[in-house]
């Protein structure tokens, strides 16, 4: 499993090294990745003061280029210096992700293993409530019947064109689903991610699997066995896991 964390968060710049209740945010987070059962947990960083982190707490970094448009590219260049062979099978866990279930993880790369004509595995789930629906950060999928993926993207989709805006049953909230940030990919597949070159909906959306998508490869999205607690993107996102923490003790 490869964790990307970067510095340069622009919403949260030093994430990965902020404190969450007496841990940096980057040692939770490889803590949930070597509950999973994982052979190796390494985290891939453009920041020596991260890898420095990391090596302090007894975890493997992996410094890398700090120009990467994804943490999927940052992945593959780990992978790469790491020789991990072309048909095993990794997982990428966003450094900000500390609350991501064991059993999911290891649910998506079970995915992978079981649809060959998949480039990528990942996870999704239900949304929680209707603001989630027009919220540019929450990411939704929407998937063919066998569901693998049609498109991914931060609009409200699918769009139900018959139900009046503000009101809770405006869309049939059975057929909607927000994206889990977790992928599963073969590593020889990373080598073919990162040799071309970004996709316009990529840009666009900021949404790095659109390019898997925009090359004609499949995404095979399963519905996650266990709903991942909240990510980090903001000062508020962290006061809340602080909190979560705290109550654990």
């Amino acid at each position: 499993m490869v964790i990307p964390a970067r510095f340069a968060s622009q919403r949260l710049p030093g994430k990965p090294l902020r404190d969450v209740d007496g841990k940096p945010l980057i040692q939770r987070t490889f803590e949930t990745a070597a509950q999973s059962g994982a052979n190796a947990v390494v985290v891939a960083t453009d920041d020596e003061a991260i890898a420095r982190v990391v090596d302090s707490f007894g975890g493997t970094a992996c410094m890398t280029d700090s120009t990467h448009a994804s943490g999927t590219d940052r992945v593959a260049e780990a992978v790469q210096k790491i020789g991990l062979p072309a048909d095993a099978i990794v997982v990428n866990l966003q450094g900000d992700e500390p609350g991501m279930p064991s059993d999911l993880i290891r649910q998506v790369a079970q995915e992978l293993v079981e649809h060959s004509s998949a480039s990528v595995a990942t996870a999704c789930c239900h949304l929680e409530h209707p603001e989630e629906y027009d919220n540019s950060d929450v990411v939704k999928v929407v998937r063919d019947c066998d569901r693998y993926a049609l498109y991914f993207s931060r609009a409200p989709v699918p769009f139900y064109r018959a139900h009046q805006p503000n009101t809770d049953d405006r869309v049939a909230w059975s057929e909607i689903r927000r994206h889990i940030g977790i992928y599963a990919y073969h590593c020889s597949y990373l080598a073919t991610f990162t040799a071309r070159t970004m996709a316009p909906p990529e840009a666009a959306e900021k949404l790095e699997q659109l390019r898997a998508l925009w090359y004609g490869d499949r995404i095979i999205v399963c519905d996650a066995a266990t709903r991942p607690g909240p990510g980090v993107d903001t000062l508020d996102d962290l006061e809340r896991i602080i909190h979560e923490y705290q109550s654990l003790r």
